[in-house]
């Protein structure tokens, strides 16, 4: 099964076909501008071993627009974000992530799922390798696509500082 590894330090995601194994595929990604941390509120990316609970979009169009996890029938585009100049953008596809480390990103007010932390698309003009999220991993809208096709629910993502 595939393994994914997201060096927040680097501002790097790597795709392995198993723990250990050669890389396959790497791009650059952007995590919290907050920096590291588990704590419910604290808008940081947290570490440690997780799973991907769910993947959300399948079928979606490039650059749809997801609130809440729900598509709103936009897409996304320079002008929209004019109009939205706030607004988490978060595009084409989630994999949303579910912590393993008891106490560490798991139960209580550490808990990586109950804190909504995803890896999604971004808008092609966001800087990535840029601390920049609001705590979720977020990648090019092409680079998540080719991700999502490749890793299934389950599938281990270690978020290494």
């Amino acid at each position: 099964m595939a393994y994914v590894e997201v060096d927040i330090g680097r501002q790097h995601l790597s795709l392995f076909m198993a723990p250990g194994a050669r890389c396959i595929w790497e791009t650059d990604i952007a995590t919290a501008k907050n920096g590291m941390g588990e704590a419910q509120g604290s808008y940081k990316t947290p570490r440690g071993w997780h799973v991907i609970r769910a993947k959300i979009g399948q079928g979606a169009i490039r650059n749809a627009v997801f609130v809440g996890r729900r598509p709103t029938g936009e897409v996304y585009s320079e002008a929209l974000r004019r109009i939205y100049p706030e607004r988490d953008w978060i595009l084409t596809r989630i994999l949303w992530l579910s912590g393993l480390e008891l106490g560490k990103n798991r139960l209580g007010n550490v808990d990586t799922m109950r804190r909504y932390i995803y890896i999604h698309g971004a808008p092609d003009e966001d800087a990535m390798g840029v601390p920049s999220s609001h705590g979720c991993v977020k990648m090019r809208s092409d680079d998540l696509l080719y991700l999502f096709d490749r890793v299934d629910v389950g599938t281990r993502v270690h978020l290494i500082a």
